[in-house]
Order: structure tokens, then C-alpha cells, then sequence
């Protein structure tokens, strides 16, 4: 794919706090103690008013005090738990927000392209093995390549013409910009290579200036999560319900899943994720694979039970910033609108989208690579630049 150059000729190119839990905010109880009400004497000791006189006050007394309606009970319920629930969301703002490892500086990157309108997200999916354990990574058959690369790349916009998630093949052939090697300080110019090969490289800060070298897309908001955060938040919302057309099972992966509706644990969902063996159509085959899983998660993770329960959400919110990496101007807003963005792609409010392929087997000196097919790229980056409704790409 050639690059975006911009009119002037330039080139348009954790955090570890320790699991600390959530902070406990506890409300005291409402006291049952009430004021007498009008024209009645203060009880000298709680008593019994059940209108037979012989409570305190007699039986006028019983006749004049009257007891909570069920209607008020609710109420003075409903605001007592109000304010736990406020107090505790507070609490979980402020702990969360503390957590987040906001270790990627899109700031400093130069040689960026323009801002276009509406928002965009680059969501990566990484195979760190950080925070697991060499049993954890046996049981995973995630092996034991040490650093980060990348299992999935989507970019998320999000505008005035509604949401859509991209996903763009790690084996996509791309042009890498010059970048300088950050383990031994060696430069390198621009050449073509496999956009996987950009995040092992040059790590996150390469993987952002390859995608806007490549659409013309400025990249706002980075976030990445590793295998143990996969796992962890698939496994803290329950599961996830997914609807296999064909019996999935691949070696490298682990996958051994049968055909048929079923609910995958957080392990057998990253074995689901990454294979790609069993695609007839690979790389292209795995990211829509992805996209059904995320849309699934997010159906998952945002129904009342998982809201509602503590004992889901405390966990959920826990397990996806323990591996989460995010950009420095990203916040706890950010993050939500990033969670809703995929929620309603997923629900059908949004578009899910493959970039187009004009050839999904290239041969090159880096092995099989997948080619974009450029006229066609070039009008959905476009589009997604100026916030217009993507023209399909179907096929693609």
C-alpha cells in the first residue's frame, strides 16, 4: 500500500499498583428512630402500636400514628442503597483510575498525520505472557516467546455517522516507516514489511505510526491487552455464549471446541481467538473470528446480571486492567466510550468490517503476507477519515 503524504510534502505517517481491592465505602444504617408525629407524646421506650391501647399512647395514639406504607419503605430503601451504590462507584472511579498503565505517549511520535473528525481507537490484542505462570502458560498453549506481538489489530472510529471496527490483519503488507530500534538505538529507513512486524519491532509507538502511515488515519486513543487480561475478563463475566457452525480444534492454539451453542471459559476463548489454522481463509478467517468473540463479550459484559452483581463486575473491571496498556491522554471516560463504541458494533448500531484484500496469500520475503487491494482501502480510510458512512467491502 503506498503511503499518505501530507500537502507539504512531509510524511503522513502496567503499571503495577498490586491488587489492591476496590475500597469499601460503608453507609450506616437509617436509624429507626422516628420523631413523633404531630399532637402525639414521645414513646418514654420503643413500644408496641398495634391499636389495641395497650401500647404507649393508648388508643387514640395507635389510631393517630400511621404506619409505613409499603410504597414508603421502598423509597427509604431505594435511597439507602443509592447511596452505597454511589459511594462505591465513586470509590471504584477513583481505585480504577489509579491502575491505569498509561505507559504510551502518542505525543511524542512524530511525522503523525492529521487529525480527521470523529474518534479513533487502535484496540490491540497482544500475546504478552505477562502475568502468567509457566503453568498458566502450558494450560494456554501460549509457549514461551518472551516480549509482545501482536494476535489482533481493529481500529474503532466512531462519529457522527456511527461506529465502526476495522480489523486489519496482522499479516497485513505494509510499509514500515524509518524507525530506531528502541533495545539498541539503530536506524532504519522505510521498507515493506508485515504489520505484526511492527509492534515486535518498535512496539506500540511503531504499530501507531505504521497504521497512519498506511490509512491516513490518525490514531487518538491507544489500548492493548495481553493473554492473562483475556482470560481473566472472559472468565470473570461467566463465559461467553458463542454458536459454532463447525467443530473448531487446532494444536498450536489448543482450540477443541464442538459444533454447536455453547458457553467458552476464558481458556477455551483464546484458543478460539487466535486459531487460525483450521480458517480456510487464515489470517482473514481469524479476524472475523475476533470480532464475533468481542461482539459476544460485549453483549456479555453489559447485561444487568454482570452489571448488577459485585461479585462480576469488581472482578471483571480487576482482571481487564491488570494487562491493560493504554496511551497517556486515555482515561476512565475514554475507556467507557471505547467499551460502548464495541458494544453497539456488536449489537448491530455499528459496522464490522475487514479491510479489503486484493490478495490474502501474497508471496514475499517475509513469508505469506495478505495485500490490501488499494483502490478499495484507500475509499474506506477516506471515509473513516472525513466521518462519512464506509462504502462495503464486501468481499473483502
Amino acid at each position: 500500500m503506498s503511503d499518505w503524504t501530507d500537502p507539504a510534502g512531509g510524511d503522513r505517517t502496567g503499571q503495577d499498583l498490586g491488587r489492591v481491592p476496590p475500597p469499601a465505602f460503608r453507609v450506616p444504617p437509617p436509624s429507626t428512630r422516628t420523631a413523633p408525629l404531630p399532637g402525639m407524646p414521645s414513646p418514654a421506650a420503643p413500644g408496641r402500636y398495634d391499636g389495641s391501647g395497650e401500647g404507649h399512647g393508648g388508643r387514640g395514639g395507635s389510631r393517630n400514628r400511621r404506619r409505613p406504607t409499603r410504597r414508603r419503605r421502598f423509597l427509604r430503601t431505594t435511597a439507602v442503597l443509592s447511596s452505597v451504590l454511589l459511594l462505591g462507584g465513586a470509590g471504584t472511579y477513583v481505585w480504577a483510575d489509579t491502575r491505569l498503565n498509561q505507559e504510551v505517549d502518542l505525543g511524542a511520535l512524530g511525522g503523525r498525520v492529521p487529525s480527521g473528525e470523529g474518534t479513533n481507537y487502535l484496540v490491540v490484542g497482544s500475546d504478552s505472557r505477562e502475568g502468567l505462570s509457566q503453568r498458566d502458560r502450558k494450560q494456554l498453549n501460549t509457549g514461551s516467546a518472551e516480549g509482545r506481538r501482536t494476535d489482533s489489530v481493529i481500529l474503532l472510529h466512531t462519529g457522527a455517522n456511527g461506529t465502526t471496527m476495522l480489523s486489519l490483519p496482522r499479516d497485513s503488507w505494509v510499509t514500515l516507516p524509518p524507525y530506531v530500534d528502541p533495545d539498541t538505538g539503530r536506524s532504519y529507513r522505510a521498507a515493506p514489511n508485515k504489520l505484526n512486524a511492527a509492534f515486535s519491532l518498535g512496539g506500540p509507538d511503531l504499530l501507531v505510526r505504521t497504521v497512519e502511515r498506511n490509512t491516513g488515519v490518525r490514531v487518538d486513543h491507544y489500548a492493548e491487552i495481553g493473554f492473562a487480561g483475556f482470560v481473566g475478563v472472559v472468565d470473570a463475566v461467566g463465559g461467553v455464549d458463542l454458536c459454532l457452525d463447525k467443530a473448531v480444534r487446532d494444536e498450536d492454539s489448543g482450540a477443541n471446541l464442538p459444533a454447536g451453542c455453547q458457553t467458552l471459559d476464558g481458556a477455551e476463548a483464546l484458543a478460539f481467538v487466535r486459531q487460525r489454522k483450521q480458517e480456510a481463509e487464515g489470517d482473514l478467517g481469524r479476524t472475523r473470528n475476533q470480532q464475533r468473540f468481542l461482539a459476544a463479550l460485549a453483549r456479555k459484559a453489559v447485561t444487568p446480571q454482570t452489571l448488577a452483581d459485585p461479585s462480576k463486575s469488581f472482578p471483571t473491571l480487576r482482571a481487564g486492567l491488570d494487562t491493560l496498556i493504554v496511551d497517556e491522554g486515555t482515561e476512565l471516560p475514554d475507556l467507557m466510550s471505547l467499551f460502548e463504541a464495541l458494544r453497539k458494533a456488536a449489537s448491530g448500531g455499528g459496522r464490522q468490517l475487514n479491510v479489503p484484500v486484493a490478495d490474502p496469500n501474497l508471496r514475499t520475503s517475509k513469508g505469506s503476507a495478505v495485500k490490501w487491494d488499494d483502490r478499495r482501502a484507500r475509499a474506506l480510510f477516506t471515509a473513516l477519515r472525513e466521518d462519512r458512512t464506509p462504502p462495503s467491502t464486501r468481499g473483502g
